[in-house]
């Protein structure tokens, strides 16, 4: 069969199976629709954790940064991995103890203040339609390949979908739906990952793989340094960023992962504390299998990538080239009207690629923004992940189960997202502040009407987003650092910690890292032109910059809460009752 043909017989597997447990977990109130009832074993939590963390950033886009990247791009894997530790050990027994359906609940309770409450409603907002954007776009680049649709018209249908299965069921829906998930995402990215270790190393642990030696005896990675000296480019293995900035990032990505609202939520769907703790680990476990891989993923791509491309002659150039190049995500530009690609260091056009109606020579589609630089060859590097399996010419239902795979890890993350949107407005705005009087009934309908308005929303920032996938999501976990993570923190350890010092740490947090995002990365989509990393403050990158505006955030809130009141006694109380291991059974009730 086709690859079209693959696509859509396995897409179509794994939707009806998403939608048949959308309809059967079907949210019949609101504790099932926020927090999936609270029932949740600690396996079926880790995996739904698992698919709900692991984004189209990590299955789409992660092996594709560091695929360009080399060196550099590890940081997104240390930040990630390390961040998810820190939640599994500092954050999650706590919360969950704590006994709320959000993390505005938990702020809004735990500094007694429904202020406290609107501002982490506002940054929750905020990094969920942030991050979100990531994933849209991300759907968007899969149906636009596979479905031979442009993106637009791809997140428009990824809309469609993660709105059907987030609208019916809910928390609960989501969770097992994400469990299904997680099981497609993990095998689609583990089959074409082995395969190919297979191939070039004769090595069936791509983890492994990595570090063989190829056929001439040659070790893969010295081989893939060697192809990048002789094209201009850095040597993979070394990188480029200064080590103030890897820290800063690293530090911003695990800070950003332990205060992600839509992770937190996981935690307090199961039934105790011992079982927050255990579906913590099964989560980092399974986690582990993807991360552990992808960076072997990227040597591949981008050693299959190289000698599939370079000095080849267009014509010659396989099917899945000509395919990318009409979704817009691969563009060649015959700046000396020889035929051949040259990929070369340097950037074959200006940002995006900007294409005429007309065809070249060859039938290539002809750009109107190419730079001077000898490269000519533009890819977008989120592609690596879904069109390594065709660089490296594997059957075609391995190159339909990444797309399934891809959508998987996309929607799944999408879902989570849209839910922290719908709760943050249903429950911890319209019911704690401005309705209190209204129904379970009314609450639910106002919960689904959220999640019908966040999903227009944040199909809009995928078809407009700041950058690609991971970047995109990397600046959400910055605003997650800077924002959520101090107030989380000081919270359970910080019985001083009050309403003022929290409220005015989390506004100078989310301000100042909204403010450096936005001046040195999207330049509000055109309105104001972004500026260049030479402008950088103290040379840390806005990927990086949620870790000071997280120090930032954390000075602010120690200094005010020293100068002001101390909480009241029942709060304090209740700081020292979630420290206490010994009644790890049932949440506190308060």
């Amino acid at each position: 069969m086709s690859i079209q043909v693959w696509t859509w017989l396995l897409v179509g597997i794994s939707f009806a199976l998403y939608f048949g447990i959308a309809i059967w977990a079907r949210a019949g109130s609101t504790k099932e629709f926020y927090v999936a009832g609270g029932g949740v074993s600690p396996l079926a939590n880790g995996m739904a954790t698992a698919a709900d963390r692991m984004s189209a950033a990590s299955f789409i886009s992660m092996a594709g940064i560091i695929s360009f990247s080399g060196y550099d791009g590890s940081v997104y894997l240390m930040g990630w991995t390390g961040g998810y530790v820190l939640l599994a050990l500092l954050l999650a027994p706590y919360l969950r103890k704590f006994g709320k359906f959000t993390v505005p609940d938990f702020i809004g309770d735990r500094y007694y203040s429904n202020t406290a409450r609107t501002v982490a409603i506002i940054c929750a907002l905020i990094v969920s339609f942030t991050y979100v954007a990531g994933q849209m776009r991300g759907v968007g680049i899969v149906f636009s390949q596979f479905l031979q649709v442009d993106i637009t018209m791809g997140v428009v249908i990824g809309m469609v979908v993660v709105l059907i299965f987030a609208f019916l069921g809910g928390m609960k829906g989501i969770t097992y739906t994400q469990v299904a998930q997680y099981c497609v995402l993990i095998f689609a990215f583990m089959v074409p990952a082995i395969f190919i270790s297979i191939q070039m190393t004769g090595n069936p642990l791509p983890q492994i793989g990595m570090g063989g030696r190829v056929e001439d005896g040659t070790f893969l990675l010295e081989k893939l340094d060697n192809l990048h000296t002789q094209l201009g480019f850095t040597e993979y293995t070394s990188g480029t960023k200064s080590t103030w900035d890897v820290f800063a990032i690293t530090l911003a990505l695990m800070a950003g992962t332990s205060g992600l609202p839509h992770v937190i939520v996981r935690f307090f769907t199961v039934p105790k504390v011992r079982d927050a703790r255990k579906s913590a680990g099964w989560a980092l476990l399974l986690i582990a299998i993807l991360y552990t891989t992808a960076p072997a993923v990227a040597v591949f791509a981008r050693t299959n990538l190289i000698e599939t491309v370079s000095e080849t002659p267009y014509e010659q150039m396989p099917e899945w080239f000509k395919n990318w190049e009409n979704t817009g995500l691969i563009a060649w530009t015959d700046k000396n009207n020889d035929g051949k690609i040259q990929y070369v260091a340097g950037e074959a056009v200006e940002e995006k690629p900007k294409y005429t109606e007309e065809r070249g020579a060859y039938g290539q589609r002809l750009v109107s923004n190419p730079t001077n630089d000898e490269n000519e060859l533009y890819v977008d590097r989120d592609i690596m992940v879904l069109a390594n399996p065709e660089i490296a010419q594997l059957p075609n239902w391995v190159i339909g189960l990444v797309a399934a795979g891809g959508l998987a890890a996309a929607l799944s993350t999408a879902a989570g997202l849209l839910l922290v949107i719908s709760t943050s407005i249903s429950h911890d705005l319209l019911k704690k502040q401005l309705k209190p009087d209204i129904n379970d009934k009314q609450e639910l309908l106002a919960a689904r009407i959220s999640i019908f308005v966040a999903v227009l929303i944040a199909g809009l920032f995928g078809i407009y987003p700041p950058g690609f996938v991971a970047a995109v999501v990397a600046l959400a976990f910055g605003l997650a650092a800077a924002s959520f993570f101090p107030a989380i923190v000081l919270g359970i350890f910080d019985k001083r910690m009050n309403k003022e010092g929290a409220v005015a740490g989390m506004v100078v947090g989310i301000s100042i890292m909204l403010f450096y995002m936005i001046r040195f990365k999207t330049g509000l989509w055109g309105i104001l032109e972004p500026l260049p990393s030479s402008e950088w403050w103290f040379g840390i990158s806005p990927e990086g910059f949620g870790a000071i505006a997280m120090f930032l955030n954390i000075a602010v809130s120690l200094i005010i809460s020293r100068f002001t009141a101390a909480p009241p006694e029942e709060v304090q109380e209740i700081v020292e009752n979630i420290r206490i291991p010994g009644g790890a059974g049932k949440a506190i009730d308060h």
